[in-house]
């Protein structure tokens, strides 16, 4: 008997070790950490081995293959050990992978990739078809082969899970965009990152579909060094395309093989630039997913917007709180301000991960009155926006109750109050749902 031993006790690892007992492997699961109740209560009621608050490197190192959880780095040290005697690592979605003949539609790329992840699995269920969602989201993709069955999986995938991935293929693979974020995981070289998501292309074949961002410099500079098998469906507000998805007039146009359709830009449930992207990368994966042009129009129209995302909280004496906190990269959060109509309190702030915040710079001159940072160290954010803003127009706060307090008293009547971090949320919270959540709670306590 085999043995798979699982480094990491969180969602995707519960879900592969899981699996493995599903499949008849000698499991064991390690955590440097602790493991949360839900997740230990999971382990014991499939009867698998575990430990949390260390390593026993004796039972890790026998592994005759080990499923790393994607939020452990390869510079770990028991990861560098288990590379230097040859041990295989593999992803959650490379193990789960092996045991699933579901159609795949998986989305990786830097922003986007949960609305349109989560649009497309919507798309789906509207057409009456049997689609799980997974990946980075939602249930473990390995806990959901090892107890349940769909037709088709929808699976958000970064970059840290597709660096563990060798064989995996997707059915449908779409990169929403790809712009600087995570560099601290690729040694501060981006092309080492660019390198991380085209693992998604990798294995396609002929009869597979690629959908991309053709307005996307860095997408397609690194697309003209490689060569793909797959159908080519690129989307664009830039130009008309033959294949894929574009604008005409006041339109999204959709083209699949001999087929073409047509989305009111005044229909979609989802507004701004950004999200017309989204629209019509989900739109050509439902397109090639054989689902009738009627039903995708009467998808992108009822969608509701995720949470966390752009999320409208409370209207309070005429302004408006958004929750924005999954936009912990500057070019989320490019996207969060440039939608913006009204005169934005802007909060920001949190883990860098080697921001250049300078592209934020005339949006924040043009829209943003004030700058609330709610992080440990703001030194940056004083930098890079001190010169625009005046520093009396910037503070520091340390948890979300006094970040809401000190935007409101920056905020007058039509004004927003917009939650959009740039950063990662450790510093002071467990994660950028954390972080929302409690933003949502002060907002609902003024």
């Amino acid at each position: 008997m085999s043995r798979i031993v699982v480094l990491g006790g969180a969602e995707s690892g519960v879900g592969a070790a899981v699996l493995a007992k599903v499949k008849g492997f000698d499991v064991f699961l390690s955590d440097n950490g602790k493991i949360k109740e839900e997740y230990a209560k999971t382990l014991r009621d499939w009867d698998i081995p575990f430990e949390q608050g260390g390593h026993t490197e004796s039972l890790v190192l026998n592994a005759d293959e080990v499923v790393k959880s994607p939020g452990i780095p390869s510079t770990a040290p028991l990861v560098q050990k288990l590379t230097g005697q040859g041990t295989h690592i593999i992803s959650e979605i490379e193990f789960a992978a092996r045991y699933d003949e579901a159609k795949k539609i998986c989305v990786t790329g830097s922003n986007g990739k949960t609305t349109t992840t989560t649009l497309i699995h919507y798309l789906l269920t509207q057409a009456g078809l049997d689609a799980g969602l997974g990946g980075n989201i939602g249930k473990s993709y390995a806990l959901q082969v090892a107890t349940e069955k769909h037709d088709y999986y929808v699976l958000e995938i970064s970059s840290f899970q597709l660096d563990n991935c060798y064989e995996f293929r997707p059915d449908i693979a779409i990169i929403t965009n790809i712009t600087p974020d995570h560099l601290d995981r690729y040694g501060y070289n981006m092309e080492n990152y660019v390198k991380a998501k085209f693992r998604i292309t990798q294995n396609l074949r002929r009869e597979d579909c690629f959908i991309f961002d053709s307005d996307d410099a860095i997408t397609i500079e690194h697309l003209d060094k490689i060569v793909l098998q797959a159908k080519m469906l690129p989307f664009t507000q830039e130009r008309e395309v033959s294949q894929g998805a574009f604008l005409r007039d006041d339109k999204m146009v959709l083209r699949y093989e001999e087929n073409e359709s047509e989305v009111y830009l005044r229909d979609l449930a989802l507004n701004g630039r950004h999200n017309i992207y989204n629209s019509m990368a989900a739109a050509l994966a439902a397109k090639a997913s054989g689902i009738s042009d009627q039903v995708i129009r009467e998808s992108l129209r009822s969608f509701t917007p995720i949470e966390h995302r752009l999320e409208p909280v409370l209207s309070i004496k005429d302004v408006l709180y958004i929750n924005d906190s999954k936009a912990t990269n500057v070019d989320s959060a490019w996207y969060a301000l440039e939608c913006q109509k009204r005169p934005v309190v802007w909060i920001a702030g949190g883990t860098d991960k080697g921001n250049d915040y300078s592209v934020l710079l005339p949006l924040v001159r043009d829209k943003v009155k004030a700058l609330v940072c709610l992080g440990v160290d703001n030194a940056k954010l004083h930098a890079s926006f001190g010169p625009v803003l005046g520093e009396e127009r910037i503070v520091d706060v340390l948890s979300a109750e006094e970040a809401v307090q000190a935007a409101s008293r920056f905020a007058s009547e039509g004004d927003v109050v917009l939650l959009s971090p740039c950063c990662a949320s450790f510093d002071l919270f467990k994660n950028y749902e954390d972080r929302g959540e409690q933003f949502k709670e002060a907002v609902r306590r003024l």
